[in-house]
């Protein structure tokens, strides 16, 4: 029982300021479409389906990371910090590269990008002035959160949620200063949001910087990332972030499509399916954080060689995630006269936001026992294959053409539609806690000797 508490303790220790940190994150875009509801629907829903580029990018560095996680967390483990900043360099250099491509795409040719969401001219119109104020934010992004990745795996987690929340509350002051034009500052509305968004980025990365200047947090090793490195730890990181770019660029592209679905059925049901998607990743930003630490935390056991302790923590930590899936669903259940009241959504996009809210208040327990198994203890020992699989096939399989089917050619009504794109986190628990039971995520990784220069 002792062991048991301590073990919580620990994790709650870890998964604290990660989930503050994606709270916070959340309360952006959660400021974005209040303010600009304020404005008109237009905004708010151009925004939103804007907000999708954002999203794709976290998912080319969500994999990027997540690939230093599995190797980093263990050599942390073992207390191996040069193969550790070998790791963040690759991680670094592939973020970066990115994140420009992005940049790139977004001052270029944003009305291109944005029809692929929609076929309204003016959220076409609107959409377009966002991304191309925006595009900076891109690159900025993934420097920032691949510093902040490696200062969780190196016990920082505190300090990165700090500079992150404060970037945060700058990101929203300017917009309500941008947006509406108060004081000396211009009315800019939509761009106005986009512009709060770059120097929030800009303030994240100068104090990151700072950081590693004071020594808080590790330097960023620039001499690494302009070689090509050990080949063998190369090999490694890739082997384990492939399969994870592949599930995040599956999962992330059917979650785009979801967008892309509602998106097709009116700006009513894409203003009460943002609303409803902000509010729901709010709520689970703790679900998201326990991931996290569940893998920060079992990768150090398993790079330690601590196997039988791992695998008890990690029945542990599914059983734990049930509860929060649960309570976070009660909670939205209760938020949910209140977004009702605080929203300025028409009619029918209102009526349309309460059963979304009842949706995503059961669809949040299914998202808390799969984003701990399949996003915290599978890559915790290496295993990254089985969730690549099982996103992509349930989604690209099951969900999205059934999704497609309902939306446009059976032409059912919007809520129909909604509750079908909900089923995939539970059409996949069978299979995902089956496979959690043969424990081929506890695994050692690491190789004995460090890589050599």
């Amino acid at each position: 029982m002792l062991q048991k508490k301590k073990l919580y303790r620990d994790l709650l220790v870890i998964v604290a300021p990660i989930a503050f940190q994606y709270l916070m994150s959340s309360l952006v875009t959660a400021s974005d479409a209040f303010m600009l509801g304020f404005l008109d629907q237009d905004p708010l829903s151009a925004a939103s389906l804007a907000g999708q580029i954002a999203f794709v990018f976290s998912l080319f560095f969500g994999a990027f990371v997540g690939g230093c996680s599995v190797l980093a967390a263990q050599y942390w483990g073992r207390s191996d910090r040069v193969t550790v900043e070998r790791v963040y360099a690759m991680t670094m250099r592939y973020s970066l590269a990115v994140g420009l491509l992005f940049t790139a795409a977004a001052l270029t040719v944003p009305q291109l990008i944005m029809r692929i969401f929609t076929s309204d001219p003016e959220l076409i119109r609107l959409g377009a002035a966002y991304l191309r104020t925006v595009a900076l934010s891109y690159v900025l992004m993934g420097f920032s959160q691949t510093c902040f990745g490696i200062m969780k795996i190196c016990g920082q987690a505190g300090l990165s949620s700090l500079i992150g929340s404060l970037s945060v509350v700058l990101n929203i002051t300017l917009n309500y200063l941008l947006i509406f034009g108060i004081g000396c500052f211009p009315r800019m509305g939509i761009a106005g949001a986009a512009l709060a968004t770059v120097l929030a980025r800009v303030f994240e990365a100068v104090f990151v910087l700072i950081a590693m200047r004071c020594g808080k947090c590790m330097p960023l090793p620039v001499r690494q990332m302009l070689r090509r490195g050990d080949a063998s730890l190369r090999h490694d990181y890739w082997h384990y972030t492939v399969p994870l770019l592949l599930n995040q660029l599956g999962w992330g592209g059917g979650v785009t499509m979801y967008a892309v679905i509602m998106g097709h059925l009116g700006s009513d049901a894409t203003a009460a399916n943002s609303i409803a998607g902000i509010v729901r990743s709010m709520i689970a930003s703790f679900c998201w954080g326990i991931a996290t630490g569940v893998g920060i935390i079992l990768g150090g056991m398993l790079g330690r060689g601590e196997l039988e302790d791992a695998r008890k923590a990690g029945g542990s930590f599914v059983r734990f995630s049930l509860w929060v899936g649960a309570g976070s669903g009660v909670i939205l259940l209760a938020l949910t006269p209140l977004v009702l009241r605080v929203t300025t959504l028409e009619g029918q996009a209102h009526e349309y936001l309460k059963y979304m809210m009842l949706l995503a208040s059961y669809y949040i327990i299914g998202n808390s026992l799969n984003s701990t198994i399949i996003g915290g203890i599978f890559p915790a020992g290496g295993d990254t294959r089985f969730g690549m699989f099982c996103d992509i096939i349930t989604l690209w399989c099951v969900v999205v053409p059934l999704g497609m089917i309902a939306a446009f050619i059976l032409k059912l009504p919007v809520m129909a539609v909604a509750f079908i794109l909900t089923l995939d986190e539970f059409v996949k628990i069978p299979a995902v806690y089956r496979h959690y039971m043969k424990y081929q995520w506890l695994r050692n990784i690491t190789k004995e000797e460090p890589a050599a220069e």
